[in-house]
């Protein structure tokens, strides 16, 4: 599955803003996933979703904020993202894992976009 993330920028504390995630492939086989990255930091979990949308999970960190959501006849994977703060701030990566359960580990996953900028300015 080929990604390429957009809707990235930069935005100030309790702002929202969309991410979305454009796939080729077998899209509606994958399950998907939205991860971050922060400057010096390890690549971290933000929400997963199956292939058929009826399953979502997210990190503590983002629950009740962010919202991930996947439409299958457009081949796309959003995430919402609501009252955003500063340690929000990160590359946000899509990742697809194609006929696999959603995951949290990063080592389900096989393909990956190149990577999106979030800012959040306090």
């Amino acid at each position: 599955v080929h990604l390429v993330e957009s809707g990235g920028g930069l935005v100030q504390a309790g702002d929202s803003l969309r991410l979305s995630c454009a796939a080729s492939g077998p899209f509606s086989r994958s399950s998907m996933a939205w991860f971050r990255q922060a400057p010096g930091k390890e690549r971290d979990f933000v929400a997963t979703i199956s292939s058929e949308g009826g399953l979502t999970n997210y990190a503590d960190s983002v629950k009740g904020r962010f919202t991930i959501s996947r439409d299958n006849t457009k081949n796309t994977v959003a995430l919402q993202m609501n009252n955003l703060k500063p340690e929000d701030t990160a590359v946000y990566y899509c990742a697809a894992a194609v006929f696999r359960n959603p995951s949290s580990r990063s080592a389900n996953f096989d393909s990956w976009g190149p990577g999106t900028q979030v800012t959040v300015s306090s």
